[in-house]
């Protein structure tokens, strides 16, 4: 077979990847990655939450995409352009355009997904009709033409491109070597859509087929390429947004990946941390709402009667809960329109007994000056070493708290 131009100029173009030389701890990371899409998809939330969270990271993933590439808009300003509330003034409208170009590249992907009809696999063209979405309207070099690959020499910094006659041939390439990149078990299709992903980003970065966009266009491929396999979408946006706030290591291990000949192991690790750290990051945000959900139903079954101290008890310790730095005593009263209109006209004595009574209670606790909700209560299994925190070992919550005085934890189950 006659050797091809890039075999010679880019040999660390091989299309090879011996998953036997990944380390250990990388297999580790990606387990935990998939262990926590999973969860993800199986959380619930109210529609609300669910709706916000998928707005913040939309926004996140779409001014990642743009920013790189030197968008200015800032996440905010890009979340405001989504919800059609920016008004950008004529010399920026080509940074809206932008985002209006990531937006219609998503919008594709997704329909590609949800309609059974469509053909969702990677191919060339595919990859090209992202080029021409990312790069439609906007202002562009002179040979630069979006959806056609490129032909002439280009590249970013130092780095230069794949040869431009090989460029049709290596994306050829690429998207028949993909699919061979599958999971041994059903069980870890995420954990190895991520892997591909990321192997599609590098290569497209390698061979940067396009005179501009090839960086939005291989980031449009790794959102096909995860949502496909199933991972949330709010989820999906994280590598993006990794590069973006990481742009220089991104950078720097890109340029490692080709000048080491093709080791792809240290961008592989440099992705997968970014990944999950993002996945941390959103499980601790989506554990919060649940826990602010069951507290809110638990204080409300603590609280079943409708008389007017029940109500105001309620209402004290549901307002304290928002407020997870503490209050003083004396501030209370103004925490909210609600709380002001329970203790209209009342003595410091009302006030001071139904704090006494919601500690007796274990709803509340002292701390310093301030009072703060014991939110804690309702988590059923904490880590040993919180009990160095005033939790012991029968479930959480130490005598009193969160328990019925008389009842050991089997009892109280039942």
């Amino acid at each position: 077979m006659e050797e091809r131009t890039y075999q010679r100029t880019h040999p660390w173009i091989t299309f090879k990847a011996d998953l036997a030389l990944i380390p250990y701890t990388f297999w580790m990371q990606l387990g935990e990655v998939q262990a926590l899409c999973d969860r993800l998809c199986q959380v619930p939330l109210a529609p609300g939450t669910s709706k916000a969270l998928h707005r913040i990271y939309l926004a996140k993933g779409v001014a990642a995409t743009t920013a790189i590439e030197g968008n200015t808009l800032s996440e905010e300003e890009v979340r405001r352009y989504i919800d059609r509330t920016l008004q950008l003034p004529p010399s920026k409208e080509y940074l809206g355009r932008e985002v209006e170009n990531i937006l219609t590249g998503l919008n594709l992907i997704l329909k590609r997904i949800e309609q059974p009809d469509r053909d969702a696999e990677l191919t060339a063209a595919l990859i090209t009709d992202f080029n021409r979405i990312v790069l439609a309207d906007l202002e562009l070099e002179e040979g630069v033409v979006p959806g056609e690959l490129r032909t002439h020499s280009v590249g970013v910094g130092t780095y230069r491109g794949a040869p431009a006659e090989d460029c049709l041939y290596l994306l050829d390439r690429l998207c028949s070597w993909l699919p061979g990149i599958q999971a041994p078990q059903p069980d870890n299709r995420i954990a190895f859509a991520v892997l591909r992903a990321i192997l599609a980003h590098l290569y497209i970065a390698w061979i940067h087929p396009f005179g501009n966009g090839n960086g939005r266009t291989a980031r449009l491929v790794e959102l096909l390429i995860l949502l496909k396999s199933g991972i949330p979408s709010p989820a999906a946006h994280l590598l993006s947004n990794h590069y973006n706030l990481t742009r220089t290591q991104y950078y720097r291990e890109l340029d490692r990946a080709s000048k080491s000949g093709g080791d792809i192991v240290p961008f592989l690790s440099y992705a997968v941390q970014g990944l999950l750290d993002g996945l941390r990051e959103q499980m601790t945000y989506v554990t919060a709402q649940q826990v602010t959900v069951s507290w809110e139903h638990y204080v409300h079954e603590e609280f079943r009667g409708s008389g007017k101290t029940t109500v105001r008890q309620r209402d004290l310790v549901l307002e304290l809960s928002r407020h997870p730095e503490g209050v003083a005593s004396h501030e209370l009263r103004g925490l909210s329109v609600t709380l002001a209109l329970h203790y209209e006209g009342k003595t410091t004595k009302t006030l001071s007994r139904d704090l006494n009574e919601l500690k007796a209670r274990s709803l509340i606790r002292r701390v310093g000056p301030k009072w703060v909700a014991r939110k804690e209560i309702i988590l059923a299994f904490l880590p040993a070493q919180a009990r160095e925190k005033g939790l012991d070992a029968t479930g959480g919550a130490p005598a009193g708290v969160g328990r019925r005085e008389g009842l050991n934890p089997i009892q109280a189950a039942k």
